[in-house]
């Protein structure tokens, strides 16, 4: 990688960390420097507003964050284990999430909602693209007979990630992660009883 690269990462990286913990309208120019190390004539040579380097960062969060969820989906073999899998990433959200400042979906997806459509679309596609690898878990599920046949892969996708952002949000906010437990056993207990057919 060039030195240039070498830069314009370190800025993706540092900026990525900064947004997450600050939230875009939180953090300025000024702290983004603070961060990086970089004057404000540095960082406009690899990007053209503060805009620009939020979408970067929050690509860069976001794929971080996925990297753990496939480590962790690899690891099981059914789907109800490739669901959990998910939640087994974010079980000690409060210490040790994984990327800085908590998960980088619901932080942007709540700070962007009707001030920055840009952003906002890019936690769209996120959010789309977790419910879509939920599903496909699922409908492997039903096709290996781990679900029945009448699960909804849809709603269950959709339950699954509720339960995951929902025990995340409430977990931060209480400084535990008893809501993260709670809603993993809660989810184990439900694909027990209502999805296994084993």
């Amino acid at each position: 990688m060039k030195k240039g690269e070498r830069t314009k990462q370190h800025i993706i990286e540092k900026s990525a960390e900064l947004f997450n913990r600050q939230g875009y309208s939180g953090s300025s120019m000024n702290d983004i420097i603070a961060a990086t190390g970089i004057k404000k004539g540095g960082l406009y040579r690899h990007f053209g507003s503060k805009e620009e380097i939020a979408l970067e960062g929050f690509d860069y969060a976001a794929g971080i964050v996925g990297s753990a969820f496939t480590r962790a989906v690899e690891q099981e073999e059914s789907a109800s284990g490739r669901l959990l899998a998910f939640f087994k990433v974010y079980e000690d959200v409060v210490h040790h999430p994984p990327f800085p400042g908590g998960c980088p979906l619901q932080n942007t997806a709540v700070e962007c909602d009707d001030t920055n459509p840009e952003l906002r679309q890019r936690a769209y596609r996120s959010m789309t693209g977790a419910l879509d690898w939920m599903k496909r878990i699922i409908q492997e599920g039903i096709h290996s007979g781990e679900f029945g046949r009448d699960v909804d892969a849809d709603s269950l996708a959709s339950f699954a990630l509720s339960l995951l952002e929902g025990g995340i949000m409430l977990s931060k906010l209480e400084g535990d992660n008893r809501h993260m437990r709670m809603n993993t056993a809660t989810f184990s207990s439900y694909l027990r009883q209502f999805c296994s057919r084993q």
